[in-house]
């Protein structure tokens, strides 16, 4: 293990703090492994280039990211991505934006927001937002992801990708295990959100998966790929 990731897990294991605002716990937990934040978790988190390409997002489409972090996501759109009309990618965290900032110096149609995901609204529809490991880290999710619907243009596609626990496929104790474990981290393991897009837009795909967990072989923790589509006028 290197030094880098010695310092990202030293993190994990202090956990995130409970006192302040969200924007402020994220901004304690996340700077000092700002730097070393995608490499890390390069191995953690599942399916980042699947939900990527299953957007059905084409030449001149405007595209939000909410929760974004540090704009890793957008390499993963590969050729597309300069052919975008715009690319907005939104998050709560300066540290982490600071890394976007920096990573989307390559594209004139990428524009990097310190906002609330719950709140920002572009300022034109777009035709597709996603959430990559976001709605599990935001404590008024259903705001978020109700806003990521209102934004969208009738037809427009809105995908997530995050981890998740449920009793009744998981079974009670593998539920209670990882909601446990990832709440030390401010991480809220729950099907809750995944029902609620599904109650909000048409099914056009779903995955069900599971995660290997870096440095802790054999463990392999449930996450989720969906996409939706907003009804059309």
């Amino acid at each position: 293990m290197s030094w880098a990731e010695l310092r990202v897990v030293a993190s994990l294991v202090r956990g995130r703090r409970r006192s302040g605002s969200h924007a402020e716990r994220l901004e304690a937990f996340y700077a000092p492994q700002a730097d070393h934040y995608d490499a890390f978790r390069e191995r953690l988190l599942w399916g980042r280039a699947r939900l990527v390409d299953c957007l059905p997002a084409g030449p001149g489409a405007r595209v939000v990211e909410l929760g974004g972090g540090t704009g890793r996501n957008l390499e993963y759109f590969g050729a597309r991505l300069p052919a975008f009309a715009s690319v907005e990618v939104v998050d709560l965290c300066p540290s982490l934006l600071r890394r976007a900032r920096e990573r989307a110096r390559a594209w004139p149609n990428v524009r990097v927001v310190e906002a609330d995901a719950g709140a920002y609204r572009p300022p034109l529809p777009v035709d597709a937002v996603y959430f990559s490991y976001a709605l599990s880290m935001m404590p008024a999710w259903r705001a978020a992801l109700d806003n990521a619907v209102a934004m969208l243009r009738p037809g427009g596609v809105l995908g997530i990708v995050d981890f998740y626990a449920s009793a009744a496929r998981h079974g009670r104790w593998a539920s209670a295990f990882w909601r446990r474990w990832f709440a030390h981290d401010g991480v809220r393991l729950s099907p809750d959100p995944l029902e609620h897009a599904r109650a909000r837009l048409h099914e056009e795909r779903f995955v069900d998966a599971r995660a290997p967990i870096p440095y802790l072989p054999g463990l392999r923790v449930p996450v989720y790929l969906f996409v939706g589509r907003r009804a059309g006028p």
